[in-house]
């Protein structure tokens, strides 16, 4: 067959250790026989980011702005132990959070879903979509211990010197304080970035908060998301038969457990950092988890929702075989060139992605996968395969598919 044509390029982001020797499996058997592919190369791994002081992931970035659509592989956040082993000039920034933070953009995690895989709920029939915000909050607290018995208060001293006070507490023995902040710019960003993404996927958006406790500072969220979509969504969401709704966190926690599926759940930073594994883990594994990157202005970066598979990769060098589940990179392809092709009006490079996704799954459920898989499906008597073999099974059945 004819290879598809693509007509704008992709940014393509690579990354480190067992993930970077999977990227270049999936291009070789399931994306060069079949696209013409045009991207834009930029090297995030480690050693390519020490070289360039970090330079190369503020470049890919922007090359995303210019783009609108880019796919990342899994990358190394450096600690201790990574500066030594990679001779590190010092403790680069995590990737993601640099070009999130560049990008304004909100992280949409979902779960692939595929019969022979059940949820450990077991009336959750179709994807939950956990949409974290990711700025501020307690990852960017003030911390302090007290020492003993004294006063603790909020001060906000203004540009002309004024001062708002506010107590905190009044200690008569030792414990701890924790200061956090958010910024109202970034909640505009994030409740916008849940609306549009909703209209996207044509799927309700639900938000949830403790407003009734932190009546200042989680009510501002609930308001902004509620001015927002009042101002600018409404009629779009109307139009596009789907719903905006605000609960608390903890009706939301209730209504989840007892729901199909099908919907997105925004949620505050720490909130989204718990929910997102919960629905992870609940639905089966990291490994069958979608994620994108989504900015205001329509920038999308797709990504796997794990990382960089280090002890594979150590037994890959040993020579050893692997058995790395490849289909969450494999979906991160998949869902760029599908936005690739909606943007561009590319029908064939659309369905190609479509297809592509179907080739895994029915891979899958017709028994053949990874070790990670086999341990946990109901299909019985699973083929095991290792990483390149389950590429080359998942191009098989594409090709019967094309």
């Amino acid at each position: 067959m004819e290879k598809i044509k693509m007509t704008t390029p992709l940014v393509e982001m690579d990354g480190d250790e067992m993930t970077r020797i999977l990227w270049s499996m999936i291009k070789d058997e399931l994306l060069l026989p079949f696209v013409d592919l045009k991207t834009e190369y930029y090297d995030l791994g480690l050693e390519h980011r020490n070289e360039t002081d970090d330079q190369v992931t503020a470049d890919s970035a922007n090359a995303t702005k210019k783009y609108g659509v880019a796919v990342k592989c899994a990358t190394i956040t450096p600690n201790a132990a990574r500066m030594d082993e990679y001779h590190l000039k010092e403790m680069w920034k995590s990737p993601n959070g640099t070009i999130r933070a560049m990008l304004d953009g909100t992280v949409f995690r979902a779960p692939i879903i595929v019969k022979g895989i059940e949820p450990c709920v077991k009336n959750w029939q179709k994807p939950i979509t956990i949409a974290r915000h990711a700025y501020g909050d307690v990852y960017k607290a003030a911390e302090m211990k007290i020492p003993g018995a004294g006063r603790v208060e909020l001060v906000y001293t203004a540009a002309d010197g004024s001062e708002i006070r506010e107590l905190v507490h009044d200690f008569t023995g030792a414990g701890v304080v924790q200061g956090q902040h958010n910024l109202e710019q970034s909640i505009e960003s994030f409740a916008r970035s849940c609306f549009t993404y909703a209209l996207d996927v044509k799927q309700d958006l639900w938000f949830a908060t403790k407003d009734t406790i932190s009546k200042k500072y989680d009510h501002t969220f609930k308001d902004i998301f509620q001015e927002i979509f009042d101002a600018e969504y409404k009629e779009a969401f109307e139009n596009a038969g789907i719903t905006y709704f605000y609960t608390l966190i903890d009706d939301a926690v209730a209504r989840v457990m007892k729901s199909e599926g099908g919907y997105i759940w925004a949620c505050k930073n720490y909130d989204g950092d718990v929910m997102s594994d919960m629905v992870s883990s609940a639905f089966g594994s990291l490994a069958m988890m979608t994620s994108v990157l989504v900015s205001p202005q329509g920038y999308y970066e797709y990504e796997a929702a794990h990382g960089t598979v280090q002890r594979h990769y150590y037994k890959h060098l040993a020579g050893e075989e692997t058995s790395t589940n490849s289909v969450a990179t494999i979906f991160a392809w998949t869902g760029a060139l599908r936005k690739r092709g909606e943007l561009d009006q590319n029908q064939a490079l659309f369905a190609f992605a479509d297809k592509l996704e179907q080739a895994c799954i029915q891979t899958i459920e017709n028994g053949s996968m990874t070790k990670d898989l086999a341990l946990i499906t109901s299909i019985e008597n699973p083929t095991v395969l290792n990483s390149q073999d389950f590429i080359r099974a998942i191009r098989k059945t594409l090709e019967g598919m094309l």
